[in-house]
Order: C-alpha cells, then sequence, then structure tokens
C-alpha cells in the first residue's frame, strides 16, 4: 500500500484502493502541517483534484484524532457548490474517500425531493454537501442544524457569487459557529472573492499551486474558420474526424441545445442534452449515459461548464464561441484533467475571427487555425483507424479459424476485407462537404489601412443586381448581412451598395466573385425572394461616384473673404426677379430705454405688431396707461 504523508491513514486506504499513486500538487499543499487548523483560500486551475484536496483538508478537524466517527447527531462538515451536477459529484468522491471511517454523506440540491432530503439529515449524517439555494432552505426550516458545524466549504466560489448566491452564501456563513475553519476554493480570485474571505475567514492563508500558472497544459485548443451556414455540418466532422470516447457541445441557449440534439440524433450520433430545463433525475440519467458508455456526445449548456467530471472526455467543441476568458478556461477545462490528454475546438465563423483573437489573447491561450476536416480527410482517418484495429492483430481462435478458411474460400480475401470496411463503416455518420472558404490563416490589418476611403481591392470591382429595392423597404443595415451570410463573403468584400426604387445594386470585389457564386447556388438566390444577377458594366442611369464626396454633387470650395454670396430665398411661382415678398420687406426698429437702466439691443419686429409683454415695465401699454392717470 502507498504510504501518503500527512493524510489521515483511513483516508490514505481509500486513496491506495482508487488507485492513486501520489497527490496532486494542491493537494500536497493542503496537508502542510501549519495547514492543519488555519483557514485557507485555494485557488488552482480546474481539474486538478480540488475536490479531494478539501476532503483531505478537514478530516483531522472533523476525525479529531479517531479513526471513524460515531454516530452523527448533527453534521461536522457542510460542502457548498454551485451547480446541482456538481454537488452530486463532489457527494461521490467524499463517499469513496471516506469510505473506511464510517461517514455519513448526504446532499441537499434542487429539483430533488425535499422531504427525502430531510429525512436523510434525520438520520444523521457527517457530511452534508449542496446548493446554497436549497441549503438555506433546510436551515430556514431547521431540517439542517448547523450549531456543530466545524468545517464549511466553498467549492467554485467565483461561480457561486456570478450566479447571484451571495445573499444565499452570507446567510450559510452566519448560520455557522464563529470557532469553525472556513475553506474557499476557486479557479480565479477576483476581488469579490478576496472580499468574501475577508469577511468570513481569519487570517486565511492563500494557496496559489504553480500548476496554475500554466493553464491547460495538457489541452489542444484549435479554432476553426467556417462558413456562418456551416457550423453544424462543421461539428459533425470534426466528431467524426477525432471519433473521441466522449465529447461535450457547448451551445449558449437551450433552444440551441435541442434543436443540435435531435439534428444529431437523426444523423446516427448517440447524443444526450443537458441543460437548465431539464429535471434533476433527467440529468442525472444523461450524465450516467455518458459515464457507462451509452451516449458518446453531451450537448449542454455552460451549465456544465464547471466542475463536471466524465472520465472519458477527449473532446470540447465550442458551438457558440464562449462570452469570456472565464467561460473559455472552464467549458475547456472539462477535458484535460488529472493528467489526461484533451482537445478543445473553437467553431469560428469567419466573421468572429478578430474577436476570438481577443478571447484567446485575454486568455493567455496559443490555438492552432485551420479550416475543419474534410470529408477526405476524415475517410482518410477511418482507413487508418480501420488498420490500427486491434481486432486485426488479435490471434485466432480454433473455431474461428476454420470459419474463416471457408470464408477465403468461397469469397476471396479482397471481397472479405470489402465486406469488413462496409460493415465498420455502416456504423458511422457520413461526413459533410463543407463549403470552401478564405484561408484559415488569420490576417492582419494595418491601421492606417481602415482609414483610406479608396481601397485599392475594389479595382475593377463587379456589379450585381438584386431584385428588392425601396419599394420592399431595402436598406444596406439587412442587405449586408444577408449577402456575407448567403455569399460567404466577408464585409470588407462588399463595396458600394446603391438603392433603386425596384431593385439594388452592390459592388463586390473581383477576388470574392466566384466564392459568392458559388454561395448563391445555381438558381442565383439570396433568400426565397430575392435574386442576385451579375452585370457586365454599370446599368443605364447609374453613374460611378466613387471619389466624389456626396454622389453627382459637386464638392465643396470655401469661399473667399469678402466674397458676396450668391445664395438668396427661394422664388414664389410667378414673382418676378428682384421683388421682395412680404415676409423679405424690412422690419421696424425700435429701441427701448429705460430710467437708470442701459438701453435693450435692438429688438425687431414687424409694423403694428403688439408687444410681446405688455405688463412689463416701460412697455408701451405701461406708458399709455401713466399719461391717462396724468392727464386725469
Amino acid at each position: 500500500m502507498t504510504e501518503f504523508e500527512g493524510v489521515v491513514p483511513a483516508l490514505g486506504q481509500a486513496l491506495s484502493k482508487r488507485g492513486y499513486s501520489a497527490l496532486t500538487p494542491v493537494q500536497q499543499a493542503v496537508l502542510a502541517p501549519e495547514l492543519s487548523k488555519a483557514d485557507i483560500l485555494v485557488s488552482a486551475q480546474t481539474g486538478s483534484g480540488k475536490t479531494v484536496a478539501f476532503g483531505l483538508a478537514f478530516a483531522p478537524t472533523l476525525l479529531d484524532g479517531a479513526d471513524r466517527f460515531a454516530r452523527a447527531t448533527a453534521p461536522l462538515a457542510l460542502a457548498v457548490a454551485p451547480t446541482r451536477e456538481l454537488a452530486l459529484q463532489v457527494k461521490r468522491e467524499l463517499e469513496w474517500l471516506y469510505e473506511m471511517t464510517g461517514a455519513s454523506v448526504a446532499s441537499c440540491v434542487g429539483g430533488m425531493d425535499m422531504r427525502t432530503e430531510r429525512q436523510a439529515l434525520g438520520h444523521g449524517a457527517h457530511i452534508v454537501v449542496g446548493t446554497p439555494g436549497r441549503l438555506r432552505d433546510h436551515i430556514e426550516r431547521g431540517s439542517l442544524n448547523t450549531t456543530r458545524l466545524k468545517a464549511v466549504v466553498l467549492d467554485e466560489a467565483d461561480e457561486m457569487l456570478d450566479m447571484g448566491f451571495r445573499d444565499d452564501l452570507e446567510y450559510i456563513l452566519g448560520s455557522a459557529p464563529a470557532e469553525r475553519r472556513t475553506l474557499l476554493f476557486s479557479a480565479t480570485v477576483p476581488r469579490s472573492i478576496a472580499t468574501l474571505a475577508k469577511r468570513y475567514q481569519r487570517d486565511a492563508v492563500r494557496i496559489s499551486t504553480s500548476a496554475e500558472k500554466k493553464q491547460h497544459l495538457d489541452i489542444e485548443y484549435r479554432a476553426l474558420t467556417i462558413a456562418p451556414n456551416d457550423q453544424e455540418n462543421a461539428i459533425i466532422n470534426v466528431l467524426r474526424y477525432f471519433e473521441a470516447k466522449n465529447a461535450l457541445v457547448f451551445c449558449a441557449t437551450r433552444a440551441t441545445v435541442n434543436h443540435m440534439t435531435s439534428r444529431f440524433t437523426n444523423r446516427g450520433l448517440s447524443v444526450v442534452a443537458l441543460s437548465g430545463e431539464l429535471s434533476q433525475n433527467e440529468r442525472s440519467h444523461a450524465l450516467q449515459a455518458m459515464r457507462d458508455g451509452r451516449a458518446r456526445v453531451c450537448i449542454a449548456t455552460d451549465v456544465a461548464a464547471r466542475g463536471l467530471d466524465l472520465p472519458n472526455l477527449e473532446l470540447v467543441i465550442h458551438a457558440d464561441l464562449p462570452k469570456n476568458r472565464e467561460s473559455l478556461l472552464h467549458r475547456s477545462g472539462r477535458t484535460g484533467r488529472a493528467g489526461r490528454k484533451g482537445v478543445s475546438v473553437l467553431i469560428v465563423p469567419h466573421s468572429a475571427g478578430k474577436r476570438t483573437e481577443r478571447l484567446l489573447q485575454s486568455a493567455n491561450i496559443r490555438a492552432a487555425w485551420a479550416k475543419p476536416p474534410s470529408a477526405d480527410e476524415i475517410m482518410r482517418r477511418d482507413d487508418e483507424r480501420i488498420l490500427a484495429d486491434p481486432a486485426l492483430s488479435e490471434p485466432l481462435k480454433e473455431g474461428e479459424q476454420i470459419f474463416a478458411q471457408e470464408l477465403l474460400a468461397r469469397h476471396g480475401a479482397e471481397q472479405v476485407a470489402a465486406a469488413f470496411v462496409r460493415l465498420y463503416r455502416a456504423g458511422q455518420s457520413a461526413p459533410e462537404e463543407l463549403r470552401d472558404i478564405a484561408p484559415a490563416e488569420r490576417k492582419t490589418y494595418a491601421p492606417t489601412e481602415h482609414k483610406t476611403k479608396q481601397r485599392d481591392d475594389f479595382k475593377g470591382g463587379v456589379l450585381f443586381s438584386l431584385s428588392v429595392g425601396r419599394k420592399q423597404s431595402a436598406e444596406p443595415r439587412w442587405l449586408l448581412p444577408m449577402l456575407c451570410r448567403a455569399g460567404n463573403i466577408t464585409k470588407r468584400e462588399i463595396g458600394a451598395i446603391r438603392i433603386d426604387q425596384d431593385e439594388s445594386f452592390v459592388e463586390l470585389a473581383p477576388g470574392c466573385v466566384e466564392q459568392f457564386l458559388e454561395g448563391v447556388g445555381p438558381n442565383h438566390r439570396l433568400e426565397k425572394t430575392i435574386t442576385v444577377t451579375r452585370l457586365d458594366g454599370a446599368p443605364k442611369g447609374l453613374r460611378d461616384t466613387r471619389g466624389k464626396p456626396d454622389g453627382n454633387k459637386k464638392p465643396y470650395t470655401a469661399r473667399k473673404p469678402g466674397a458676396k454670396t450668391k445664395l438668396g430665398p427661394k422664388r414664389k411661382f410667378g414673382q418676378q426677379s428682384g421683388e421682395l415678398t412680404e415676409d423679405e420687406k424690412p422690419r421696424d426698429r425700435t429701441t427701448i430705454k429705460l430710467k437708470g437702466k442701459k438701453p435693450h439691443k435692438p429688438k425687431f419686429a414687424k409694423a403694428g405688431a403688439k408687444d410681446r409683454n405688455p405688463g412689463k415695465p416701460g412697455s408701451t401699454k405701461q406708458k399709455r396707461k401713466k399719461q391717462k392717470n396724468t392727464t386725469d
């Protein structure tokens, strides 16, 4: 049996039984003798064995020198996790780790029967694992006694704060005894986590393993550029190319998860879905199907991005790009765990290339840019797998040898080999034909290139006519993305757009014309009612206005100082040149002076106009009233 220094003997036996030969860096760090009674704040990358780490860390505090637990009257330890899946996974890990100690581990998670959980707590549990909302419910109802807690663990603390569980966490920590150990485990330590630690921990020791600084060394990142309409086809080809034991496909919304699950099931792939709209029973069955091999692909939202551990997960596909670096790292961290290798693939529409580059740079990740696997590459990969199949190298058994000779004698070696290949490929989904797009290498543009209005790539541009105009409410803001999507081009390859009454004209760069025509297809349709036609030259009445500031208008020239302008009011119908209109006749100028005050600036009013403020002192009305009073 392997000896683990600093580990409680009963837990050491469980580690050996589980096949552990050495501890991970974070597990070794929490076992330091000076930390046996201290509060700790641990930051380590996902997949580094944090669950076992805090199980080892609070074992001396819970057992207090004993080899086994006595009967539980109230829980001694509480572990809080952000999601139901992670909480149940933590429970399974602690059950085998504390198997030799006789510990009872209970779970309290949303979506499960609360009465069953209350009964389990009533029978006695040494360790309770749950989600923040459900744990708070049990504490408020009195079914969870926190008065004897010796240790509280917050697993994935940063995620719980991001999900809005701050109030629940503060309530749980506030209900626990002041004399307790508080262990915070988090992938990152932002300011919010540091504030929480300062408030609820006593002189916490910060542990940051060296592995945290080297993000995901066991994960190979690939960024695959695709045409906008080829997302699902590209994912199918990636799944077929790698043929991973388990693969996880991340989507942004539940609707996308449902759509892809139906599409891939129709293609013959063994698929399960995982999203927030499913019940806890459905989510548990989906994960169990992945673990026991009944399903190979799990399509999920970010609910599966934290803490989920699938031992055979070799491939992670980002169908929709992550929103930030933390989401990218946690999604990808589902693979490449505990020393195993994994691949993380980003499906990148060519319009999102720059955003993806910034995302990878913020996460300090170097990805290999390429195109998705083509149908020919997948077929060659299948051939390699057939040649490397262990069934071809295993020795023949006695009964097999007789039948094999009979097959060869009746059908011949080539016919038998061809039948073997057909049977192998019959169980595989056929690869998809992808549209050829621009080269996968990322092109960088000089800053000054965007500032120039006249671009060299539009010399000799090709003009196209669209069967939609102002009558159909055509606007460049929705024509531009439609052209990019249908023709597999970028907005930089589109020049001037001119919209007339019944049709519109679009100029394309010469280099993208063939790709555009291939994208719109032989019917030349952008949408059901919009067709596109290539023009040999500019149509009659359409002038080339490039290089002019405002179409056919003359360019503005500055007026010389002192020069008289020729601008004047518009003439009315029938008005002679030089004849003034009523509005152009000179107005009376009236100057009003008040006693002891500076005169007002001249006011211009029409002849015979009334005072705007007749009640103001010094106005004409007031003067007349004063004269009348004096006369009387």
